[in-house]
């Protein structure tokens, strides 16, 4: 199972003193954040994409291929890519190229975004998002799988004898996560090209979450990709954690309270029970992170979010300490010995890909559409064979 840490980037004032970092110190201590991420064993990082003030994560690409010059074995990923206000076209040139700076640690996250003046910024209406992000995404497959692209659609002046460079890494495209809160239609465009669903689980209570995840999971099975329980599932988290609960909750409570997203809003105490919120104790972390299977089933891969709210860097990485020292090695264990064993460990990876080899379905537009084509295909040819037989008989 994959573990790692996913930042949003923002810059919000200290609430303790006032204080606001500069846009470059928080750039710095995100990356900051990823360096210690590798150190201590963790499995991803991930970076969000914003384009408005109280963010400074605009760039994906130029922060990821900066941190993978910086590390070994640690994956790069994001959360998210804008699908939707992003060109595909420019969208497929970078995370190909991301790929190749990168050794092939990359995979990235679809998202529509959750700020709607975003959209006209870059020409777009919000209004078209699921539509964006169904076209964008379309097209994004097709310029990473095939050499030359011819298409036209809604979104986008067309593209005549059109070649993508660089092309993929080893020829194998990064895996792709679907990020989303309430959209049943990114879940079902997740399930219908058998990529990993991702859901947010930070502002929503569990029920919610549960059926987000299980509607996926249908959809990926009625697609063809696999069992239910074999779809590929992420999870987001946030927590903050201390020697014993009291005090994990002295000093978070002020960057809950004024935090941009849900400061002013619920109590601490109330929005840990609503939400999978967790502040207190290593071993509380563990035993909430281990609840999440009991109604989500079994997953792949779990991400924290450990610098919102104004938190200052070193008890960041205090915390990312934590994660890869007393928490993260107990949930590997217990996860991977709840597992079944047809259900996979770990998402989709480029080695595990290229070794899958150039005829798996992951190098094919759409393997929903080409799995039903090969069933039909084999029902004709055994009616077929009925029918000759009655006819010999």
């Amino acid at each position: 199972m994959q573990f790692g840490i996913f930042s949003v980037g923002d810059v919000t004032p200290d609430p303790t003193d006032g204080r606001t970092p500069s846009e470059g110190e928080r750039i710095a201590s995100v990356t900051a954040l990823a360096l210690k991420a590798e150190e201590v064993g963790l499995d991803v990082f991930a970076t969000g994409e914003h384009h408005n003030p109280p963010f400074v994560v605009s760039s994906p690409t130029t922060h990821l291929g900066y941190i993978a010059a910086k590390t070994e074995k640690l994956l790069l990923s994001t959360s998210t890519t804008l699908i939707t206000t992003n060109d595909p076209v420019k969208i497929a040139e970078d995370y190909a190229f991301l790929q190749h700076l990168s050794g092939g640690r990359v995979d990235l996250m679809m998202g529509r975004g959750n700020t709607g003046p975003v959209y006209p910024w870059f020409g777009k209406d919000i209004r078209d998002g699921i539509k964006l992000a169904v076209e964008n995404y379309h097209l994004l497959r097709t310029l990473w799988r095939e050499p030359v692209v011819n298409w036209q659609g809604q979104f986008r002046t067309p593209l005549q004898g059109y070649t993508s460079t660089p092309a993929p890494l080893d020829g194998t495209p990064p895996f792709v996560w679907h990020g989303s809160i309430r959209s049943t239609e990114i879940a079902e465009q997740a399930a219908y090209y058998g990529d990993g669903f991702f859901h947010n689980h930070i502002f929503w209570n569990k029920e919610h979450t549960e059926q987000m995840v299980k509607l996926y999971r249908r959809r990926f099975e009625h697609y063809g990709h696999g069992a239910a329980d074999q779809a590929y599932v992420g999870l987001g988290g946030q927590v903050f954690m201390a020697g014993s609960e009291a005090e994990a909750k002295r000093v978070f409570r002020p960057y809950f309270d004024n935090a941009p997203v849900y400061g002013h809003g619920p109590s601490l105490e109330d929005f840990t029970k609503m939400t999978p919120l967790t502040v207190g104790t290593p071993e509380q972390v563990i035993e909430r992170t281990l609840g999440f299977a009991d109604y989500v089933g079994d997953y792949q891969r779990q991400m924290f979010l450990v610098d919102h709210a104004g938190l200052p860097t070193s008890l960041v990485l205090e915390q990312v300490e934590m994660l890869g020292t007393e928490v993260v090695p107990v949930l590997r264990a217990e996860f991977e010995r709840r597992r079944p064993a047809h259900v996979p460990s770990d998402p989709p990876t480029h080695a595990s890909l290229v070794a899958a080899g150039p005829d798996a379905p992951h190098h094919l537009v759409e393997p929903a559409r080409a799995l039903v084509e090969a069933a039909q295909a084999a029902q004709g040819a055994s009616q077929a064979s009925s029918q000759a037989a009655e006819v010999s008989a």
